[in-house]
């Protein structure tokens, strides 16, 4: 599976693990000058910016790609659509992992994942 459509593949995952427990998808793939976010969905009143990793190996561990640098480029991501669309809500930040291929993987959802650091947008 060529590396686009595994990411693919992990987000249409994330996205069904998602409405299935409770949150509504708004959007996916959100873009903002070189931003950009995987899934915008609302969950409890608030707006929930989710990234998810795939990775083709079960050993491997998604989350070593989510360092400092990209919770900075996520947090200015859900800044400017916070701006863009005027929203009152609450945010939150998830992280969807997805390890494996179509016949056999390990999905892992760690809601709120990150706080935002301060004065980083």
């Amino acid at each position: 599976m060529k590396t686009s459509e595994l990411g693919k593949w992990g987000e249409d995952l994330a996205t069904e693990h998602l409405t299935a427990q409770g949150y509504a998808i708004v959007q996916r793939n959100w873009r903002v000058d070189h931003y950009e976010t995987d899934i915008v969905a609302m969950k409890d009143g608030r707006i929930v910016f989710v990234e998810v990793k795939t990775r083709a190996d079960l050993t491997g561990d998604p989350l070593d790609a989510i360092g400092r640098k990209k919770i900075l480029n996520l947090v200015r991501s859900a800044n400017a659509y916070v701006q863009m669309y005027d929203l009152p809500h609450e945010i939150q930040f998830d992280v969807i992992t997805v390890c494996g291929s179509p016949d056999r993987y390990k999905l892992e959802h760690l809601p709120d994942a990150f706080e935002p650091p301060l004065k980083c947008y």
